[in-house]
């Protein structure tokens, strides 16, 4: 199912740049068990404008998977973008 997971977020673009959040390699990781998903992420700088857009994109995307029920969104600082 992971790979079905990188595959839905590699649909999310991030609305500053003409690019998916994973080919910017904002994406840390993508965990499910049973059906909740857990993704760490970062974002290009802190205080980005376009932060509460990017974690309503993820998690609304994500849970157009089937099997998902939850999605938790964790955002990290390390490592830096």
């Amino acid at each position: 199912m992971t790979q079905r997971l990188w595959a839905a977020l590699s649909e999310v673009q991030d609305p500053e740049m003409p690019i998916n959040l994973v080919d910017l390699g904002v994406i840390y990781g993508v965990v499910e068990e049973d059906g909740v998903v857990s993704v760490d992420l970062t974002f290009t700088a802190m205080g980005c404008p376009a932060t509460e857009f990017i974690l309503d994109d993820v998690r609304e995307r994500l849970m157009r998977e089937p099997g998902v029920r939850e999605v938790r969104v964790n955002v990290v600082w390390d490592p830096p973008w």
